[in-house]
């Protein structure tokens, strides 16, 4: 799952983002870590990530994939950092490999290697071509992400949507601040 925090939380929060979109680093840098390590950790919101790759973003699609690879063991959280901490390395040449390495450690790092095998369209001597003939089972996850997105609809990365007591409220798009996102979260949870 690629999930943070009890799903009985009062509020639950969908973010659609792109691993490859600055403004989705900026999100997840200066408000997410915040609302994970506070409203999440105490039970006040249920944090849902939904994959929402861009197609100008040639590596977004692959860091998705490694993030959902990670997700089947139980990792999603070291992967989801290290692929936002370290997005202006990799998206010069998708070498993101290295970073979830070392946020996994080796016993993992191949087990969701094992996951992607395949799957991955920044690998040498993989054409698109190639790609385009293979089905990745990871990638059903990541297409049902961008199907939920488009209902929404997303129009641009990152994109919220937030629940409270049934209440689906409009989506929101762009970078909300922790000090902004807190004051609304809470302004919900004291109706």
């Amino acid at each position: 799952m690629k999930t943070f925090g009890v799903k009985s939380a009062p509020i639950t929060m969908e973010v659609f983002s792109d691993y490859q979109c600055p403004a989705c680093r900026g999100f997840f840098e200066n408000t997410l870590r915040y609302l994970i390590n506070d409203y999440v950790a105490s039970g006040k919101v249920y944090l849902i990530h939904r994959d929402f790759p861009l197609p100008m973003h040639s590596y977004s699609m692959d860091a998705a994939r490694w993030a959902n690879a990670a997700a089947r063991i139980g990792r999603f959280e070291t992967v989801d950092a290290a692929l936002f901490d370290n997005q202006d390395k990799w998206t010069k040449d998708g070498s993101m490999e290295q970073y979830i390495a070392a946020a996994l450690g080796p016993a993992d790092f191949k087990r969701v290697q094992k996951l992607v095998a395949g799957c991955l369209t920044q690998t040498p001597g993989n054409t698109a071509a190639a790609q385009t003939n293979h089905t990745c089972e990871l990638d059903t996850f990541i297409q049902q992400d961008v199907a939920l997105g488009k209902q929404v609809p997303v129009n641009s990365t990152p994109t919220i949507v937030i629940t409270y007591k049934g209440q689906r409220y409009p989506p929101m798009s762009g970078i909300f601040t922790w000090p902004i996102m807190k004051q609304y979260l809470d302004s919900l949870m004291s109706q």
